[in-house]
């Protein structure tokens, strides 16, 4: 299976421009970018779709340019509803930063990383109204997509001239890099194709470019959303635990999809997951290998590893394990509250509302239901104390198998 074969088959190519792309990607090394604009300190994993398409066009060796938008950035791309708020100078700046370092670590310090702002910085409007916008007509403009959508409502002329800043990008790197190529998600087809366009007028050069298909969970809703929050690719900013449940969730109908965007796995050996998935849907083998492939390219093996121990020591509830700090991550979506002062447990759970009435207590507690860090309390007359609260910090409240409840310990 060629290069280009391999990409229709991971469902990776949508939109593309240039009739003899696919003999660019199977029989020549060509020099490509991927670009981004730096919003965030960290990209999200709505972008690693991209950057995996990226590096697997590296491994076929092609040179990736990755360019981080320092100049597009501080005027945001149009968005389909409303005009993005403008971030400063010094914001672009840092998060800048974050996504160079970021960037770098997944290609193993293998990609090239520009910035638009470097060649942008000192054109002048009067230069950039003759060079770039003297090629590109207004019609044009106005049947993008994008800008379209935004007609209605209203578009600004900063907003409108994005593309045009986009375009002059590829032009750029086209002419100082001999990068030939772009490839992006298939919000970017306009802009993409802007830049070829000024190509052509400009140098009479054929330039190509490819847009991926929005990676979409079942429901229509952009992959990689987490309860409306991005899930961010920095394990500062989502934990690789995190990371491990939102992947070993994923609906059965869409993950061998996912495994063929998301990961370098083979044909056969996806193949081979399906079939082993399909006799054996409960034992998640493909969310598994989901989980797997992504946190171990993104933070190592060591982070998969432990993100899957507590997985499974917060299921079995041998919490003991675990680091308050392992505790406060796998449990920072469970109901928290204060605690001030010791308790009987029967008046515990009442107090902190994980018990409706002190009969329900009594009845969980005697039935065995009730756990306090990790120990099964079966005496009604129990104490929670600090003394023997987790590092004389927590107290993990466990009712049955899955219900947690966090008290954190206050003088």
């Amino acid at each position: 299976m060629t290069l280009y074969e391999e990409l229709m088959w991971r469902g990776l190519i949508k939109d593309v421009a240039g009739e003899d792309l696919q003999k660019k990607l199977d029989e020549e090394k060509i020099a490509f970018y991927w670009g981004t604009d730096p919003t965030a300190d960290s990209l999200h994993l709505g972008h690693y779709s991209s950057l995996v398409t990226a590096k697997r066009l590296a491994k076929a060796g092609h040179h990736p340019i990755l360019l981080v938008g320092g100049a597009t950035g501080l005027i945001g791309d149009p968005r389909p509803t409303a005009e993005r708020e403008l971030i400063s100078k010094e914001t672009v700046e840092k998060n800048l930063e974050g996504i160079r370092n970021q960037v770098s670590k997944i290609f193993d310090g293998k990609a090239e990383v520009v910035n638009n702002y470097e060649w942008t910085k000192d054109i002048s409007f009067l230069d950039f109204l003759r060079d770039v916008g003297k090629y590109i007509n207004v019609n044009y403009m106005l049947n993008k997509d994008i800008i379209n959508r935004r007609l209605d409502t209203g578009i600004t002329y900063a907003e409108f001239s994005y593309t045009l800043i986009q375009g002059n990008d590829f032009l750029h790197l086209f002419q100082e890099k001999n990068c030939i190529m772009q490839v992006e998600g298939s919000d970017q087809w306009g802009n993409i194709t802007t830049g070829i366009d000024l190509i052509k007028k400009k140098l009479n050069k054929t330039a190509y470019g490819f847009t991926m298909p929005l990676i979409l969970d079942k429901y229509g809703n952009k992959f990689g959303k987490s309860e409306g929050n991005a899930l961010w690719l920095d394990k500062n900013k989502t934990s690789s635990y995190e990371l491990y449940q939102y992947l070993i969730n994923t609906d059965d109908e869409m993950v061998i999809h996912y495994l063929k965007v998301f990961t370098f796995l083979s044909k056969e050996e996806i193949e081979k997951i399906e079939k082993e998935q399909l006799q054996h849907p409960e034992s998640r083998v493909a969310q598994k290998a989901l989980a797997r492939e992504i946190i171990t390219d993104l933070h190592g093996k060591e982070e998969f590893e432990r993100a899957e121990e507590m997985s499974q020591l917060l299921f079995s509830g041998n919490i003991q394990k675990l680091s308050v700090n392992d505790l406060k991550i796998g449990l920072k979506d469970v109901p928290h509250f204060n605690i001030t002062e010791e308790m009987n447990l029967v008046e515990f759970l009442v107090n902190h509302k994980v018990a409706s009435s002190k009969r329900e207590a009594r009845e969980w507690i005697t039935a065995g239901s009730i756990t306090v860090n990790g120990e099964r309390v079966t005496d009604l007359e129990f104490v929670v104390s600090k003394e023997f609260a987790l590092e004389q910090t927590l107290t993990i409240i466990r009712r049955g198998k899955k219900k947690y409840y966090v008290g954190t310990w206050h003088e």
